[in-house]
């Protein structure tokens, strides 16, 4: 299957590279080799770590785009002469006004409309297809250096106070380089930034001075250049390498800090715009209302607002969020060069993967009948409990939530509960919404919510205690203990759930486990990434020496920064959040408000002029555009979807995560549906 798989991706990179060989010629014709545009897109190519020569690259971008052109051309020209032949537009129409001498003349105008607006059409779509391929493909690369900038920068202060706390235990210039290099499943981008100065000096034999010097200019990330370049003058000078990491170290945690700030403030400037945003629709919402009870109906127009314009504001707030906001970088496990066979099937380890028997299978037939009790075994545990496994896996629970939430809308369109035309869910809006909408989301996110929420709450059991017990690991081994007695001391005299795991870690180390192998199980159990991080540091210090005071000092002193910035966090988006439920508060009063106040008492009006003749006394008709059931749907249906994406909104400033949304997705549809049983 593999040689299939090489052999299809050869295939496919053979063809773009004879796309790229036969567009070369138009490369040199439109582009300067020398110009500005090449040399920043092979910069960007470079800073990506994209393999291909700018020519070629550039070469394969406008052939996809002159292929993608060509496309889009007989599509325009196609959909040009579409519309005159159905008869959607005329020649006629097209007329610009232009003054003509004579009969013939316009007729001769009126026969040319036709081709030129084909081929004005055609035009007009293959320059959009040229500019979509070739721009997508020019784009590629600077999509990919900018987010390796984003991680390598999010990065890089563990990444000094693990180079730091490598130095404290004794490690040289190059061994610091290389233990750098092979932390990838920690440190990810800035990792490979160091693997590409290793790999320079060992196998190409650059002096590892001259590529410190080469990698900080390629690389994507200002600040890792310029800590390359201080790093390489302390090289060069002979000077204190531990001093000059504990001097970054310590500058490096406050521009973490200086940088939560900044995207706080950033936050909080689009909390504001939200309220903004979100109101805009409401406002709409009323024009057309009143315009519908002048007598100018535009339910078209209502339509869109509810079902079009209320979404795509939420979606694109929230994609404009996620530009801003940033998440945690990399899973959380560790992979260690020299892992046993036994963490190895741990990582492997789920629903079909049956572990460290794994390795086994095939040497003996004893170990296939222990791989089939393995399964047997482990399907009883997930029936016996299945809470444990969904505490897990959140997502797992879609599996039996979705098909439930599918069946039981079955049986309510089979049994006539749940209306199946649009007429009958004007006729009972409040009813056809909660079967068809609310009564599946419930199913779907009520237990998605529960244990997503446990997890959690799991997880940072973890964390919130790490700072302490890293500074009681690092009071205790200054008095002379190693790192497993120390261990043993905080589980003795701390409580909680990480005094629990390091108690656990104790046990196994006693029973004949390593040390090491014993935390990055612990580590992999928990799988977070801040945890992750931690751990990789003191691994790597311990095994130079049992006494890494200093490095453990270290790592508590970067948990308590992360303390700190999550805390900060916490406070300013709790107000970030708070002011979007409240817009979301706002706008269903005043659409409850608006349905009660106005449009009930203006439809009684109306019907009162109409019973007593008063429609035909040649006055305008008002509010005799208005059907109150329509707009109770609309303004329901508006208000619900507004929540829901208020809900997803609130969750991702908080968490950077959608699902941390879905609790409040599930308060604000409960506040909804409540509102509306009593004025719907």
């Amino acid at each position: 299957m593999s040689n299939l798989d090489s052999n299809g991706s050869g295939g496919l990179d053979r063809s773009t590279d004879t796309l790229g060989d036969a567009f070369y010629p138009l490369f040199q014709f439109i582009f300067d080799t020398d110009g500005e545009f090449v040399a920043d897109v092979e910069e960007k190519l470079q800073q990506a770590r994209m393999p291909d020569t700018v020519e070629l690259y550039l070469s394969r971008a406008l052939a996809v785009g002159v292929l993608v052109g060509l496309v889009l051309w007989l599509v325009g020209m196609v959909v040009g002469y579409g519309v005159f032949a159905l008869g959607l537009v005329s020649a006629d129409s097209l007329s610009l006004g232009i003054p003509v001498g004579s009969e013939a003349t316009a007729a001769t105008l009126r026969s040319l409309a036709m081709p030129a607006a084909v081929v004005l059409s055609g035009l007009v779509f293959g320059s959009l297809g040229f500019a979509g391929g070739f721009g997508t493909l020019v784009a590629i690369p600077y999509s990919t250096a900018s987010a390796r900038k984003r991680e390598i920068n999010m990065l890089l202060t563990d990444s000094v106070s693990f180079m730091y706390a490598l130095s404290v235990g004794g490690l040289n210039q190059l061994e610091i380089l290389e233990a750098m290099a092979r932390a990838e499943d920690t440190y990810g981008e800035v990792s490979r930034e160091f693997q590409s100065i290793v790999q320079e000096t060992e196998y190409f034999g650059t002096d590892y001075r001259n590529a410190i010097r080469q990698q900080a200019i390629l690389t994507p990330s200002d600040e890792l250049s310029q800590f390359l370049t201080d790093m390489l003058s302390i090289v060069n000078s002979g000077g204190d390498m531990q001093g000059f990491l504990d001097d970054k170290k310590d500058k490096h945690l406050r521009t973490a800090k200086q940088q939560q700030e900044q995207t706080l403030e950033t936050m909080e400037l689009f909390g504001e715009m939200y309220m903004t945003l979100s109101l805009f629709p409401l406002l709409l919402i009323i024009i057309l209302v009143i315009m519908s009870m002048l007598g100018e109906a535009q339910s078209s127009l209502l339509y869109a607002t509810v079902y079009g314009l209320i979404p795509l504001t939420g979606v694109g707030f929230l994609v404009l969020v996620s530009t801003v906001k940033q998440d945690e970088i990399g899973d959380g496990f560790l992979s260690p060069d020299d892992e046993s066979d036994r963490l190895q099937g741990q990582q492997r380890e789920g629903l079909i993967h049956m572990g460290l028997i794994e390795s086994y299978v095939g040497e003996f037939s004893l170990f296939s009948r222990i791989k089939s009790r393995e399964g047997t075994f482990k399907t009883k545990e997930l029936l016996r409990r299945p809470h444990l496994f969904f505490k897990q896996h959140p997502l797992f629970t879609l599996a039996l939530t979705v098909p439930a939430a599918l069946a039981l809308l079955a049986v309510a369109v089979v049994g006539g509960a749940a209306p199946t035309t649009w007429d009958g869910m004007i006729a009972n809006p409040v009813w056809g919404t909660f079967i068809w909408f609310y009564v599946p989301v419930y199913l779907v996110a009520v237990p998605l919510t529960v244990f997503h929420e446990w997890n959690v709450h799991s997880r940072s059991a973890i964390t919130g205690k790490l700072s302490d017990n890293l500074r009681k690991l690092s009071s205790a081994n200054d008095t002379g203990q190693t790192l497993l007695e120390s261990v043993k001391t905080v589980s003795d005299t701390s409580s909680g759930k990480l005094a629990d795991e390091f108690e656990v870690m104790h046990a196994k180390v006693h029973y004949g486990m390593s040390l090491k192998e014993a935390l990055v199980e612990f580590n992999n159990k928990y799988h977070i990434p801040r945890l992750a991080r931690t751990v990789k540091l003191i691994t790597k210090a311990q095994e130079a020496s049992s006494q890494i005071t200093e490095v453990l000092t270290t790592a508590a002193q970067a948990s308590e920064n992360q303390d700190d910035i999550e805390r900060e966090r916490i406070s300013r988006t709790r107000m970030q959040v708070a002011i979007i439920l409240m817009t979301y508060v706002t706008l269903l009063a005043v659409m409850a408000i608006l349905k009660t106040q106005f449009l009930d008492v203006m439809a009684g009006l109306s019907s009162q002029a109409s019973s007593s003749g008063g429609a035909t006394t040649g006055g305008p008709s008002f509010g005799g555009g208005i059907d109150p059931d329509l707009l109770s749907l609309l303004f329901f249906h508006g208000v619900t979807i507004q929540a829901m994406l208020s809900g997803f909104i609130s969750g991702y400033i908080r968490n950077a995560d959608l699902l941390s949304g879905v609790k409040f997705v599930v308060i604000l549809q409960t506040l909804s549906l409540a509102v509306w049983m009593v004025v719907g």
